[in-house]
């Protein structure tokens, strides 16, 4: 045992509308790869600017470079990720903000990427700007009709981002890039610019090994309370 370790793990409520997103998303996960309808997965995070109070001092010989632990905030960014786990391709921006405008963009930016897709079925949260009405609120009436037939909107389950391929890809990112101080957008998009072109250039890809016929045999009582909750509200 080690009682040191800890790990934290939410399901969240299992509802019927849970176990109609959860099937739904990870039936995609098993479909043969297909370039004209892509399963393509978006994720964003928020990452805190920071920094130095004081320069660090430089690497010597028998010296590692050293920072002092004071830091200065210099706002928040939002990261936003699409991946192709198939293909092992990703594409990663950053934006100063997270608003329907940015998520409107980074969708014309995900179309122009797979140009090639007829439809791009898509995997995210049910955050309130992840639907088409932020092209309608940000395009024309024409130019939002058309990037929406673009895509198919699927959704992971409340307390599901663990169905979520793109949270997986932005932890890799933040292993290599994220987990220091960076000071500004430029920088960090630039950084992240350099890892990004390497992880596409190795097509480093993600299978999705869990299963519909998994999540039955795991989560059965769930899948039976949720029956008997309906039945037990009918009478």
């Amino acid at each position: 045992m080690k009682p040191h370790l800890k790990k934290m793990w939410c399901l969240g409520e299992i509802t019927g509308e849970y176990l109609a997103r959860l099937e739904d998303v990870v039936s995609l996960y098993h479909l043969p790869y297909n370039e004209k309808r892509p399963v393509i997965c978006l994720d964003e995070l928020p990452f805190q600017m920071l920094g130095e109070k004081v320069a660090p001092m430089e690497m010597k010989p028998g010296a590692i470079k050293k920072f002092d632990y004071e830091y200065e905030r210099k706002g928040v960014a939002s990261v936003f990720v699409a991946f192709e786990p198939l293909s092992g391709k990703r594409l990663v921006k950053v934006y100063p903000r997270r608003t329907k405008a940015d998520y409107c963009r980074f969708q014309q930016e995900v179309i122009n990427e797979w140009s090639s897709a007829q439809v791009i079925a898509l995997v995210q949260d049910n955050l309130n700007t992840h639907n088409a009405s932020s092209f309608y609120q940000n395009l024309s009436a024409a130019q939002a009709y058309g990037l929406m037939k673009r895509f198919e909107f699927h959704y992971t389950p409340k307390k599901g981002s663990w169905l979520n391929m793109a949270e997986l890809e932005l932890s890799a990112l933040s292993r290599q890039c994220l987990a220091r101080r960076i000071p500004d957008i430029e920088t960090l998009s630039r950084e992240l610019e350099s890892i990004v072109k390497e992880r596409n250039e190795l097509e480093i890809k993600m299978k999705w090994q869990f299963t519909i016929e998994n999540a039955r045999e795991k989560l059965n009582r769930h899948y039976e309370n949720v029956i008997l909750k309906t039945n037990i509200t009918k009478h």
